[in-house]
């Protein structure tokens, strides 16, 4: 089964601020972030001003370290209609932590966004799609937790993150969650990245745009797309210290992104994860089955 052109997709923003990156992470110590200049804040109000002018909904995996410190920027995506999911608390890897650490971030983050929010917590994104073959047990965290889906794998090959072997669609795995990657673009079997993010703000519009169409067409699930608050802005500190490879990748472009989205956001209909995937119809016509290493 083909998408419908007129089906609405998945849209995404992890709430983050410009220092919590993972290629900073090497460059800002974390007992530092308080002595920066925050501008998650505003540029997340930004994004919820644009995405209401457009009518689009979508769903916002925060990080419970930016929902501590601005809990008006919580209570406005929930009163907005938007899905409030989790980032994990601290933007650790989860291939950096421990199953203690892993379950006690995790865990943190969805306290807080439950409590400030009023409403249940049934997503999770691991920052940096950080889940791969040697952190399966994330999982049992979830499932431990209350979580019912998560968005944390990216099937393609990349410095920071990714497992190419890995399904390319929604599928559950044996602790029954739902695990939904981010999308990309099979072509002679390798996997492109299209779901946005770094890709989106450095390659031209058109090419996306093309890349995008064609996904659609091919595949029976919505195109899922993601992006950062910290990526619509220009005019954030730089960090001079950071490598030409980790500048390169953060600072391209940025003065373009809110453009390219406004672009992408008219050129289709938008929808929260929850909206999709909680749908009755989705276990039997859009998700791959059991995958169980």
């Amino acid at each position: 089964m083909q998408s419908h052109p007129n089906q609405a997709h998945i849209l995404t923003v992890d709430v983050e601020d410009y220092f919590q990156v993972s290629a900073f992470e090497n460059v800002i110590a974390r007992s530092e972030w308080d002595s920066l200049e925050h501008r998650v804040e505003k540029n997340t109000h930004r994004i919820l001003d644009l995405f209401d002018k457009q009518n689009a909904k979508a769903t916002f995996f925060v990080l419970g370290w930016v929902a501590e410190r601005y809990p008006n920027v919580v209570k406005r995506i929930v009163n907005d209609g938007h899905e409030l999911a989790s980032h994990g608390y601290g933007h650790q890897r989860l291939t950096k932590l421990n199953q203690k650490e892993a379950q006690q971030d995790i865990e943190k983050s969805k306290h807080i966004l439950e409590d400030i929010s009023s409403t249940e917590v049934i997503g999770y994104r691991a920052p940096s799609f950080s889940i791969n073959n040697s952190n399966t047990w994330v999982y049992q965290i979830l499932k431990e937790l209350g979580f019912q889906y998560s968005s944390s794998t990216y099937p393609i090959n990349h410095d920071l993150y990714g497992e190419p072997s890995w399904p390319r669609q929604a599928y559950l795995t044996k602790e029954n969650i739902l695990e939904i990657p981010a999308s990309t673009l099979n072509v002679a079997n390798r996997n492109f990245p299209i779901a946005g993010g770094g890709y989106y703000r450095l390659l031209p519009y058109w090419l996306n745009k093309q890349a995008i169409s064609r996904y659609v067409k091919a595949e029976s699930v919505p195109y899922m797309f993601y992006f950062h608050p910290w990526e619509i802005d220009p005019e954030q500190p730089k960090f001079s210290q950071a490598s030409l490879k980790s500048k390169f990748r953060h600072y391209t472009n940025l003065s373009n992104m809110e453009s390219k989205i406004e672009k992408l956001l008219s050129s289709y209909h938008w929808q929260t994860v929850k909206a999709y995937y909680a749908s009755d119809s989705v276990s039997t016509n859009s998700v791959a089955g059991c995958y169980c290493d």
